[in-house]
């Protein structure tokens, strides 16, 4: 099944990038979590299953699985699994990193190189939810490794293509923010001096997502448009809503 009219899940800047019995892959707006937290604002996962609840008659409780997250200032793709199947082989999945994520990215300037890797270890603060790069022998550091490209420039900022090879909380963020000194527009907790233009996210977007059909063990591409603010808007020709650059 194809892009459902975001009318139809009843919640404002909703879109439904595909859905059949055992995946539902949603276009996270930034602001919203994807699971309930200590704030209580409805979630992602509210909303996908009150969707399942009406659009598909259920009663009670509804079955759905985060396969994976992304923070909530960020936007974009989140697949959920719609059965306990889907959700024990998508999580296989994933621990075997066999689902590849790709982020595009807008940051104030340009990196000093076009391309690159970066391979270090991070800590999370979690009473200042907060990450730190460490030393490799540091207590608690994790590896974290993120490829990245330049792709366009326009009015003083550079678009970024982002492949997180690993999976650690605030990765992108911190990367770009400390290891190439250029943070991530309106990552304020992470040194941005900008703002987005709708006041609640980051200049970060959930792009693509690559796995292998749960059940019809066939690969996906799933990809969702960039955002239509600023500064995601300076890039809205460069990048096609089939997620081809062009």
């Amino acid at each position: 099944m194809g892009p459902i009219n975001k009318e139809q899940i009843q919640a404002p800047n909703v879109d439904i990038i595909y859905e059949d019995n055992h995946l539902l892959v949603l276009n996270k707006p930034a602001g919203v979590p994807v699971v309930p937290d200590s704030s209580g604002d409805e979630s992602l996962l509210d909303i996908g299953k009150e969707y399942i609840r009406r659009t598909k008659h259920k009663k009670g409780n509804v079955f759905l699985a985060v396969v994976h997250r992304i923070d909530r200032p960020v936007s974009g793709l989140v697949c959920f699994a719609r059965t306990s199947k889907a959700a024990s082989r998508l999580s296989d999945q994933m621990r075997r990193r066999k689902i590849s994520k790709e982020y595009l990215a807008v940051v104030p300037s340009r990196p000093k190189e076009q391309s690159g890797t970066i391979d270090n270890y991070l800590k999370k603060d979690r009473k200042r939810n907060l990450v730190n790069i460490v030393s490799s022998e540091t207590d608690g550091g994790k590896r974290a490794v993120t490829r990245w490209k330049v792709l366009s420039e326009g009015e003083g900022k550079c678009l970024l293509h982002i492949e997180p090879l690993t999976g650690r909380p605030h990765q992108i963020r911190i990367h770009l923010a400390q290891s190439l000194a250029v943070p991530i527009i309106g990552d304020v907790k992470y040194g941005s001096r900008e703002r987005v233009l709708n006041g609640r996210g980051v200049a970060l977007h959930a792009w693509r997502v690559g796995l292998m059909h749960p059940t019809l063990k066939t690969k996906m591409e799933l990809c969702c448009p960039l955002p239509n603010y600023y500064p995601f808007s300076i890039f809205e020709n460069l990048v096609e809503p089939c997620g081809t650059i062009s």
